[in-house]
């Protein structure tokens, strides 16, 4: 008798930014056993969508969580869905990076979180891992000893290989974030490379990255002689 296919696990995508939140939903998809069911832009949109699903017989199974929200703070929206009884998981995407938020993430029950800037690859991984964890306890029944429930949790924790492209490092991809973020203006990868205190060129590798993960854009600008120089600019919205 062949076994009837796994249901895909169902996500929820809550995520201000319309371009990240379209990015977000492209990886869920292509993540095998992944389907994005949802997708919604604040927490009002995030307890409907959730709402609707249980209602349908259907109740989603992982919410991928922006913290920054045009109505509430992300945490507090994990906080009103569990007095709900809604029972998704809930992996943080986020630039939130203050050490008091993550503390009461973990309180929350968040049961992974990533920092923005990151690269698809970074997402998939922590899909992947997700997907284990549940394959381990996605049986009935007792926990064989305290090796099974260590490996759980293991599979979420442990990062498994490099979620940065070759040559990239997250100190240096944060400082140039940070650069790129609180200018006024848009900067060229000199200007970028000068204030990160990177080579022009190492600024432009990680400039042209948070291009790539739709968390800033490029443009060319117009100079009174010569080629025109590429200015780099920190995408409105784009941050959790």
């Amino acid at each position: 008798m062949t076994r009837p296919a796994a249901r895909p696990i169902g996500v929820l995508v809550v995520e201000d930014d319309p371009v990240a939140a379209a990015a977000h939903a492209l990886h869920v998809d292509r993540a095998p056993g992944f389907r994005t069911v949802a997708t919604a832009h604040s927490c009002a949109e995030a307890l409907r969508a959730l709402d609707r699903a249980r209602a349908a017989g259907t109740p989603l199974d992982l919410v991928l969580l922006d913290l920054h929200l045009p109505d509430g703070h992300g945490l507090q929206l994990c906080r009103t869905l569990r007095a709900a009884g809604h029972p998704a998981d809930i992996i943080a995407v986020t630039s939130a990076r203050e050490l008091a938020t993550v503390r009461q993430a973990v309180s929350a029950g968040v049961v992974q979180y990533l920092l923005k800037p990151f690269g698809g690859a970074a997402l998939r991984d922590r899909l992947e891992r997700y997907a284990r964890y549940r394959e381990t306890l996605g049986r009935s029944g007792d926990a064989t000893g305290q090796d099974e429930v260590d490996h759980a949790f293991a599979v979420l924790r442990t990062t498994e290989r490099s979620t940065l492209p070759k040559g990239l490092s997250a100190p240096t991809l944060d400082t140039v974030a940070g650069v790129l973020r609180q200018a006024d203006a848009g900067l060229s990868a000199a200007a970028a490379g000068t204030a990160a205190g990177v080579s022009r060129i190492t600024a432009r590798r990680y400039l042209e990255h948070l291009v790539d993960t739709g968390l800033a854009d490029r443009e060319p600008q117009y100079g009174q002689v010569g080629r025109p120089e590429l200015c780099y600019r920190w995408r409105a919205g784009a941050s959790g």
